[in-house]
């Protein structure tokens, strides 16, 4: 079977083979303001990071679908499963600015653009979704086939200290890449390891015990 898809990114072709502020987040939503003034950190400090966790992660599948012996065009519309984010949530200390702490995790990950004075995707707390790709993948051949989508999450923790010995703490998370990939049901998925995001869509969609769904032990 051989499948191709129309119009890809580079991105997506990768996929197929104070005091106390507590909880108040820089995701652009709204949140209830404290009853304490909130103060801003002295600048030029020092970030420590742990707690850093890379994965990718489903973001939607769609519907199993039936081609014959001609193939065609996947027509399966992908349903939503996880709606990524961007945003610095504040557990203790003064606040920072929510773009210089992303920067400084996609510096601490290795993120070359991190450094750069341009717009940062990777640090922009109204970074959009990334919307499916659909319908534009097409099969050569029969098959029970899934299209699916997922990017590549970044959690971490840090401190932030500065001036004398001032600190503050929170979590980040964002997320570098999307993409999406598309399986067929009854066909192995090469080096597939328990967390693998198209072993998990053959999971939701072709079943449990599909061929596709099988994973290594890590």
């Amino acid at each position: 079977m051989k499948i191709t898809k129309l119009g890809l990114s580079a991105c997506a072709v990768t996929a197929l083979l104070s005091g106390t502020v507590a909880c108040t987040s820089e995701s652009g939503g709204t949140a209830a303001l404290p009853t304490q003034a909130i103060r801003t950190a002295c600048a030029n400090g020092t970030y420590t990071w742990f707690n850093v966790d890379t994965r990718d992660v489903l973001t939607s599948v769609a519907a199993k679908q039936k081609l014959g012996e001609k193939g065609g065009a996947v027509t399966n519309k992908q349903m939503p499963l996880h709606t990524p984010t961007t945003a610095v949530t504040f557990e203790k200390g003064p606040r920072i600015d929510a773009e210089a702490v992303l920067r400084s995790l996609g510096t601490h990950i290795g993120d070359t653009e991190a450094a750069e004075g341009d717009a940062y995707a990777f640090a922009d707390v109204h970074r959009p979704a990334p919307k499916p790709d659909s319908n534009r993948t097409v099969v050569e051949g029969p098959g029970t086939v899934v299209e699916y989508a997922f990017v590549r999450q970044v959690t971490a923790d840090f401190q932030y200290t500065c001036g004398k010995g001032e600190r503050a703490a929170g979590r980040a998370i964002g997320w570098t890449t999307d993409g999406s990939g598309v399986l067929e049901c009854s066909t192995s998925i090469e080096n597939a390891k328990a967390g693998d995001v198209g072993a998990e869509a053959a999971r939701l969609s072709c079943g449990p015990d599909s061929p596709a769904a099988r994973t290594k032990k890590a």
